[in-house]
């Protein structure tokens, strides 16, 4: 017994090592001699673009938004951009049409379809070579394009996800932990673009080549997702852009977050599964090793540490000493429910954010899986209310 219990807690410990310290640094050693992303060379024709932003209920910050993607650095006899509504309710529809003769266009769907179900029906409407997909709540910097669609010179990229920033107000403590993960996750997508590239794009601010965008994808699956492992799959490279920036307003509730997260990971879920064969490394070699890294092992180490926990437990009764990492344990959830139970309070200290939303990401990822687990569907698509910002 005490053996066993042994070899659970060191897998755990190996598998968490390797997740989150194993995998970036082998990425690194394979990748330090990486090809750099291209840049447009001579004669190079800046390529037709369109932007699509589903949006349901945006009237608060849709004009803000508006106006963003109007001062991006881009050639504008050359960008189009498409605002889908997705069913609004408010005034969201009003206010996009009043931007009609500066080029804003406005796709109205009747009945509340979702999120992806609003991409796909904006597909047929999307005139631009390359697309790029948004959110009303993202901004992106003016001068953030033009480096997210000058990859595309090389023909065979296909897929280009720009740089999240996570931004919040100097006060704002809620969901701190947040931006250390965001910036983190940058980091490893950078790292993966130089080895062979990345395994998934950012929802907040991606560019696909137009025959890739309107590969067919059931409703109940993450387009973000998807979108690196169509280009995959057909052959050409998804990458990270350093310079395609944007900013993405943390969410000051940690309830509002976790609901998010548990949407976002079960949609990943059923994309990973409907896309399982991308996993099979006899025929994708190195990407597929890759897929598993960053996917499979960070939503398997909630099982694991709840794995390790019992281990522990069940070594106390003849090692009392095994109770140190319990009582730890404990410290950490008793701050994280603390968090959690201030979640709405912009004033918790992040000894207790952090550790909330450390906590409160395992147990989306275990959630997210149940609910993929036993077929559930989820909801339509809520939009994150975040407080806006402006891109600079």
């Amino acid at each position: 017994m005490t053996t066993l219990a042994l070899l659970v807690i060191a897998a755990s410990v190996l598998l968490f090592a390797y997740t989150y310290f194993g995998y970036p640094a082998i990425l690194h050693l394979i990748g330090r001699h990486g090809v750099d992303l291209p840049s447009p060379g001579t004669g190079w024709e800046w390529p037709t673009v369109s932007i699509s932003v589903p949006a349901y209920n945006e009237e608060a910050q849709i004009e803000e938004l508006i106006k963003s993607l109007l001062a991006l650095d881009y050639p504008k006899d050359r960008l189009q951009i498409l605002i889908v509504s997705d069913a609004s309710e408010d005034g969201t529809d009003d206010i996009v049409r009043k931007y009609a003769n500066q080029g804003i266009q406005l796709l109205r769907l009747e009945g509340r379809g979702g999120k992806t179900k609003a991409e796909n029906a904006a597909a047929e409407h999307l005139t631009g070579e390359i697309v790029v997909n948004t959110d009303a709540s993202i901004r992106i910097r003016p001068d953030a394009l033009k480096p997210l669609i000058a990859v595309f010179s090389d023909p065979d990229i296909g897929c280009a996800s720009g740089r999240d920033v996570s931004v919040g107000s100097d006060e704002e403590t809620a969901n701190v932990g947040e931006s250390g993960y965001v910036g983190y996750e940058m980091g490893v997508r950078d790292l993966e673009t130089r080895v062979l590239g990345i395994v998934g794009a950012s929802g907040c601010f991606y560019a696909i080549r137009s025959h890739l965008h309107r590969l067919p994808l059931p409703e109940s699956l993450s387009r973000d997702f998807a979108a690196a492992l169509h280009t995959r799959e057909h052959g050409y490279r998804p990458v990270s852009v350093n310079d395609a920036v944007c900013y993405v307003p943390r969410t000051t509730s940690l309830k509002k977050e976790y609901r998010r997260k548990v949407r976002t990971i079960s949609r990943g879920m059923r994309t990973l599964w409907h896309k399982r064969a991308l996993m099979n490394p006899s025929r994708h070699g190195l990407f597929s090793w890759m897929l598993v890294s960053h996917k499979v092992c960070r939503w398997a180490l909630p099982w694991a540490a709840l794995a390790a926990a019992l281990a522990v437990a069940a070594l106390v009764p003849a090692h009392p000493m095994a109770g140190v990492p319990v009582v730890l344990g404990g410290i950490v959830f008793a701050l994280a429910a603390i968090g959690w139970w201030r979640a709405e309070d912009d004033s918790v200290p992040k000894i207790y954010s952090i550790p909330a939303f450390l906590v409160a990401g395992n147990l989306a990822a275990m959630h997210a899986f149940l609910r993929a687990a036993v077929g559930v569907k989820d909801a339509l698509w809520e939009p994150t209310r975040r407080e806006v910002v402006k891109a600079d």
